[in-house]
């Protein structure tokens, strides 16, 4: 059963498309995700499908509800951590829960057994009287993600949900979201650019320029690449791509250290490399398909072009 269903959604901004007609559904339960870029439209659907924008045309339902017609429903049925952290830093982790218990009209004995029971589901029960200005990010994330689930709702959406954080800081809430998942029994739609959070997901939809791509599971967008990718670093990198594609007929993808091409039978295929490329060669790597290569493949492109500095792998 589809627990989300969009429609040919478009978002447009003064005249420029953010989102570009996309449509997907998501399945209740599932662990689902949009991988894409900065500015590929991932916040936009992600903030219609929560009614804080209206769309410029097509349909989103949550939980059964129209976001446009029934806006209250939705946020009723949804829990939502922002990129941004948005807690109050001059609160306790117990005062930040019981404002948000206040906003979703929670009767008093209620809220409070929820508040004991999702601290102590985050493993926040001996902090709730501790200031959150003296949280690490790891510490205030997990209790954004415990102000989300409060409520018990249908959907969780994870905006770039640890966007800023260490990668073992990031394993560890990835650890703590799964773990919840579990316990909750809720369903996950977590937005991200970086490609082992994607890896959790049970489907991923790739958004480029504010269309959809491919909406598939990470193993399946793998093996829809039949073929090794090969990373090659030269001393003229455009020369070099002109005389792979002349020699071997194979278009390699421009990258910002060098280039990638796709070819079956990598081990096979780099000795030739060496034998037939005439532009010296300064490195050569092998790797098996990874949503890096899926995406490089798909658009033309690595999401660090984008504007990260590092590539996530």
């Amino acid at each position: 059963m589809s627990i989300i269903q969009v429609k040919d959604l478009v978002k447009n901004y003064n005249g420029v498309e953010a989102v570009r007609g996309v449509s997907f559904d998501v399945h209740e339960g599932e662990t689902f995700g949009f991988l894409g870029p900065n500015g590929a439209g991932k916040t936009t659907t992600i903030n219609v499908l929560c009614t804080l924008l209206s769309p410029t045309s097509g349909t989103a339902f949550v939980n059964g509800f129209d976001c446009t017609q029934e806006p209250h429903k939705v946020r009723s049925s949804i829990g939502l951590v922002f990129q941004e952290v948005t807690l109050d830093n001059e609160l306790t982790a117990y005062e930040n829960l019981k404002f948000h218990c206040y906003l979703y009209n929670m009767e008093r004995r209620t809220a409070e057994v929820r508040i004991d029971e999702i601290l102590g589901v985050v493993g926040l029960d001996s902090r709730r009287n501790d200031y959150v200005k003296d949280f690490s990010g790891g510490m205030k994330r997990r209790l954004e993600v415990a102000r989300g689930l409060l409520h018990r709702p249908k959907v969780l959406f994870l905006d770039e949900p640890t966007l800023g954080l260490d990668p073992q800081t990031r394993r560890q809430v990835w650890d703590f979201i799964g773990r919840l998942k579990e316990t909750e029994g809720n369903t996950v739609f977590m937005t991200t650019h970086y490609m082992d959070e994607a890896e959790v997901c049970d489907r991923i939809a790739i958004i480029d320029k504010g269309r959809i791509i491919v909406c598939a599971s990470p193993e399946e967008l793998k093996s829809s690449l039949k073929g090794d990718t090969i990373y090659i670093r030269t001393a003229d990198d455009e020369g070099a791509k002109r005389e792979i594609r002349d020699r071997f007929g194979i278009e390699a993808k421009t990258l910002t250290d060098g280039l990638a091409l796709l070819v079956e039978g990598g081990e096979k295929f780099i000795p030739r490399i060496f034998e037939e490329l005439k532009t010296s060669i300064v490195s050569v790597n092998l790797k098996r398909p990874s949503l890096d290569d899926v995406f490089l493949h798909l658009t033309g492109r690595e999401i660090r072009q984008t504007g990260n500095a590092t590539r996530q792998a």
